[in-house]
């Protein structure tokens, strides 16, 4: 399997290790943050509306306006997740355990590709998960019990 393509910004920051040409900064169009919550495009349930608001304040520093429909897609296929695993965990069909499998992959991917796993969040260069040493630790427990 070959390895992900590497986000320009990355390249960037790492002083193009690969020494291909980039596209120059000035031809590169910037989105517009996103600021505060927006209002979704179709009615949500309980679940999805809380994914809604999720998404929107943890990803503001990189999920751009132009998301918005991915974003309400994910979300209502938390809602359908919601009632179809209640279906399978009530003794439904096999069928509906199958299905649930299914859309828990199609969200899976979905929230990929918005940047809300922590691969991609690294691969966008984002965020990145580094271990507390054990002197980090002891610090701030002595911070926080002040």
């Amino acid at each position: 399997m070959p390895n992900p393509p590497v986000p320009t910004e990355r390249k960037r920051r790492t002083g193009n290790p690969g020494k291909r040409a980039l596209p120059k900064v000035a031809s590169v169009t910037m989105l517009p943050r996103v600021v505060g919550v927006p209002d979704p495009l179709r009615e949500l349930g309980e679940q999805g509306s809380l994914m809604w608001a999720r998404i929107w304040t943890t990803g503001a520093s990189w999920i751009a306006p132009t998301d918005v429909e991915l974003v309400q897609l994910a979300c209502e296929l938390m809602d359908e997740r919601v009632s179809l695993r209640a279906a399978v965990l009530a003794g439904s069909e096999w069928r509906d355990r199958v299905a649930l499998r299914t859309l828990e992959g199609d969200l899976r991917h979905m929230l990929s590709a918005l940047g809300l796993t922590p691969t991609d969040r690294s691969r966008l260069g984002v965020a990145e998960v580094r271990a507390q040493s054990v002197l980090e630790g002891l610090r701030e427990r002595q911070h926080t019990n002040r």
